[in-house]
């Protein structure tokens, strides 16, 4: 984000990509695997120029740290939106202080404890967003006890089910 810091609209545009995982393909175009992103697509949903995206894709292609992170980011696809249609549970946790460590690994300790079978864990990195959260997509309800548990570790802010 460092090198976009002159430019809001080229740090949304990169935010945008690194949110869904488009990656920059040599001709400088936004792909997602095989399948290209229209640039008037991209500039919607950031809410700028279509010109902008156009130089923010020349300005990572021209840059050799930034060609190599965005030659390589993939998707990976999300069952949060899918649980309710597959019973899935999904548990939120907003956590005070997103850089302590072992903040994943004791949450999900305490759901093995309890024998829930966890299908995927999100975490989304407090450098792109504003209020970052830990998501985890489980087989069964967690249990009410396990819930107040997890709320009052003493990082975590809130939990929601």
């Amino acid at each position: 984000m460092e090198k976009f810091a002159g430019s809001p609209g080229q740090q949304a545009v990169v935010r945008l990509l690194l949110e869904r995982g488009f990656s920059v393909n040599d001709e400088g175009r936004v792909v997602s695997g095989g399948i290209e992103i229209p640039d008037t697509g991209i500039a919607r949903e950031a809410d700028v120029d279509r010109r902008v995206v156009d130089s923010t894709t020349d300005a990572i292609l021209n840059d050799a740290d930034l060609r190599r992170i965005f030659r390589n980011i993939s998707a990976i696809p999300s069952l949060m939106d899918l649980a309710p249609v597959l019973d899935l549970s999904v548990l939120t946790v907003w956590v005070e202080d997103e850089t302590r460590h072992g903040i994943v690994a004791e949450i999900t300790g305490l759901l093995a404890d309890h024998g829930i079978s966890i299908r995927q864990v999100i975490s989304e990195d407090p450098e792109f967003a504003t209020d970052p959260k830990l998501y985890v997509v489980t087989d069964t309800r967690p249990p009410g006890d396990l819930l107040v548990a997890i709320r009052d570790l003493p990082y975590v802010r809130q939990v929601e089910f």
